[in-house]
């Protein structure tokens, strides 16, 4: 009893440590990115706590949208070594999980968050002027997806021998090869930053490694490749490549689903686990309307919010098999001071019994799933390119819901597009 109360009492402090995001996502649905990313600094402590890495990601990401890239660079690099950070230290930290859940650990992020990282900052650097320092981000990227396969083999390894030693049930599916093998909008970036460079053999690489990655993940890329790709390299001389990468709507955050299986007649462990809630855009279509007339429709290029979603369930084996090995410890501890009870007389019968008691009363509090999650990574990508005469160019960008109405619109006056350079316009349409 000595040490319960303190666990339990920790347990229900980081319960009640979560704070809504409300002004910040207010500020976000009507595009005032600056507003977004102030309002949050504010509110940091209450926000985030010690989650650190939480902190950099969203404001990395808000600062980005805001125009902001050096500062998002700075933000985005500084959560990109701490996930590394915190996922060696994780493994230190594992055995503190068998005691209360996965929160007690230093959140180490979600892969997906580690991944689009990189194209986030790769696209931080194109808008500061740096190719160089933009392709190494995306070949950062492109390095994490091939290490993707052998991440947590060793792990998932060692908790699925601990839970058949235990006769502990294992999820069919616990060591599931993940269909999410390369990244299309990570090729994507690589073709247009080579091309911009220069670098027509790299580009073209890149190039056919995005369809191949339509072709060799159709669960993933179900959707058509782009029709804009075939004309990407081969823009006709005296003429400029004029590109567009549009995002939109908000990656997934996370809910707990709880679990209660039958250990013995009597009895029961309680399991929660975290599982994705995919959040709805209201954006289906994409134009970009020229002055002139002439038009450009958006294809969809990447479902980031379905990468998320298959990332996740590399660990998702990994959270049940730590949660029941848990669970299973918290019971037996009740299970052995019930035992005691009724096997003690007097006074010793009610101690044991009222450790029983707590032991149950600790399963049940301290056993919650670790919700932690970034929240403002968006959740599609859409491209399209036209080759234009050099010159200037003022054009709308239109963002249409299902039914064909205006969601929103962005207005650009006199850009610039150049012959021999990436012409690259970013559009944020997070609705």
């Amino acid at each position: 009893m000595k040490f319960l109360l303190p666990a339990l009492v920790a347990v229900v402090l980081v319960s009640c440590a979560s704070a809504p995001f409300e002004l910040v996502d207010e500020a976000l649905g009507r595009a005032h990115y600056q507003e977004s990313a102030e309002t949050l600094e504010k509110n940091r402590r209450k926000l985030y706590g010690k989650d650190t890495i939480l902190y950099y990601l969203d404001k990395g990401m808000l600062t980005h949208y805001a125009g902001l890239y050096e500062e998002s660079s700075g933000l985005l690099e500084a959560g990109d070594r701490a996930i590394e950070e915190a996922y060696t230290k994780s493994v230190l930290q594992a055995a503190g999980t068998y005691l209360l859940n996965d929160t007690v650990q230093d959140y180490s992020g979600e892969d997906y968050e580690d991944i689009y990282t990189n194209s986030f900052n790769a696209l931080n650097y194109y808008h500061r002027g740096n190719l160089e320092e933009a392709l190494v981000e995306i070949r950062r990227m492109n390095n994490k997806i091939r290490n993707l396969a052998d991440k947590y083999g060793v792990l998932m390894s060692e908790l699925q021998r601990k839970a058949m030693d235990e006769s502990l049930p294992i999820p069919p599916n616990a060591q599931a090869p993940s269909a999410f093998n390369d990244s299309a909008l990570a090729r994507y970036l690589g073709m247009l930053f080579y091309r911009g460079n220069g670098h027509a053999d790299d580009a073209r690489i890149d190039g056919d490694y995005l369809r191949l990655a339509f072709a060799n993940s159709p669960a993933l890329y179900p959707h058509p490749l782009p029709s804009s790709l075939e004309e990407e390299l081969d823009v006709p001389p005296g003429m400029a490549r004029f590109n567009f990468l549009a995002f939109a709507g908000l990656s997934p955050v996370k809910r707990a689903n709880t679990i209660r299986l039958p250990i013995s007649q009597d009895g029961y462990i309680k399991i929660s686990l975290p599982e994705l809630v995919y959040r709805p855009s209201a954006v289906e279509r994409i134009e970009v309307v020229f002055d002139d007339g002439q038009r450009v429709s958006l294809e969809l290029l990447e479902n980031i919010q379905a990468v998320a979603g298959e990332t996740f369930k590399a660990r998702e084996g990994i959270i049940y098999l730590r949660s029941i090995l848990r669970a299973s410890a918290k019971g037996i501890g009740s299970a052995v001071f019930g035992s005691m009870a009724e096997d003690s007389e007097g006074g010793n019968s009610a101690i044991y019994g009222l450790l029983g008691l707590g032991a149950q009363i600790f399963a049940e509090v301290s056993e919650k799933a670790d919700l932690r999650i970034s929240r403002y990574f968006p959740s599609r990508a859409y491209v399209g390119g036209i080759s234009l005469s050099p010159g200037h160019y003022s054009f709308d960008v239109m963002c249409y819901g299902p039914s064909g109405k205006t969601v929103a619109s962005f207005r650009y006056e006199d850009v610039p597009v150049l012959e021999h350079r990436l012409n690259l316009t970013e559009v944020i349409c997070l609705k």
